[in-house]
């Protein structure tokens, strides 16, 4: 990996992992944003949690291109995308992101609106311009989309469920942006995945590394494989120790939260959302 080398009097925010392709962490939820610079267009992996943050990440792109923007949302959580609205303000027109994304987007986005209050008070509110919830528009759906940018070729593609039902990974050259299904300096966060499916998402992803060899988290430092395996492999582990405590149908599976790989808050997490699928697949099976 090499960095930008910044003038003393402007420091670049952009951090070049490979020519043309950058990625920027944003202020506030500390999101990385990614930015794939081709000779006819840009494009831009998540745009943020709103029009405050938005209008930052525009400027910091705007200040390495002038070239017509595409977006990306890599999933439906609203540091993600909530910064969609400022860029369709600025002319932006093409928003990717899986089938199923667009969908939460548009049915649950309002929901979601109290998650960044603190930090984008007006997107909290649902008041003010740039704050309207504007779902994807360009779905990816079933098979991978190539976005050709002028000398350079996005892969947009979906390996299966993990930190949501709907990632969307990003591959530019030896890069592959992989929203939160990989987590970087802190826990995986579990609140709606599915962390079975996950590991075998994990696993695909790292029968890839032929292709790419930096993995750009959702939040955190990019990462080479040996670091998706070791999420991956902990994760498992996890879910073999959680799935354990249910089995043995204790009255109090919180007893398996000290002995898990996570903190308590996610491991909490992590046992109640293994369970609430448990019932779920319980439930379909009966009737």
């Amino acid at each position: 990996m090499t960095t930008d080398v910044p003038s003393a009097e402007s420091p670049s925010p952009w951090r070049e992992l490979s020519p043309g392709i950058h990625v920027l962490r944003t202020a506030g939820f500390r999101m990385n944003v990614g930015l794939v610079v081709g000779t006819e267009r840009a494009l831009v992996v998540d745009t943020g949690a709103g029009p405050r943050s938005a209008a930052e990440v525009y400027s910091h792109v705007r200040d390495m291109t002038d070239l017509p923007l595409i977006a990306v949302n890599t999933h439906a959580h609203a540091d993600h995308f909530f910064g969609n609205s400022y860029f369709a303000d600025q002319g932006v027109e093409e928003f990717w992101a899986t089938s199923r994304c667009s969908e939460v987007q548009a049915e649950h986005g309002d929901e979601q609106r109290a998650l960044v209050a603190a930090v984008e008070p007006a997107m909290g509110a649902g008041d003010g311009a740039r704050t309207a919830i504007l779902p994807a528009n360009r779905l990816v759906a079933g098979t991978p989309v190539d976005l050709d940018l002028g000398g350079v070729s996005v892969t947009l593609f979906h390996l299966g469920k993990g930190h949501t039902d709907h990632d969307l990974l990003v591959g530019a050259g030896n890069v592959l942006f992989t929203g939160d299904l990989v987590e970087e300096g802190a826990d995986p966060a579990f609140e709606d995945s599915f962390p079975t499916d996950w590991v075998r998402t994990l696993g695909k992803m790292v029968a890839l590394e032929d292709l790419y060899d930096v993995f750009v988290p959702g939040h955190g430092e990019p990462v080479d494989v040996a670091a998706v395996i070791t999420q991956m492999n902990k994760m498992r582990s996890a879910i073999r120790v959680t799935r354990l405590a249910m089995d043995e149908a204790s009255l109090d599976m919180t007893k398996a939260i000290p002995i898990l790989p996570y903190g308590p808050e996610q491991s909490r997490v992590l046992l109640t959302r293994l369970r609430t699928l448990a019932h779920w697949k319980w439930l379909t099976r009966k009737h």
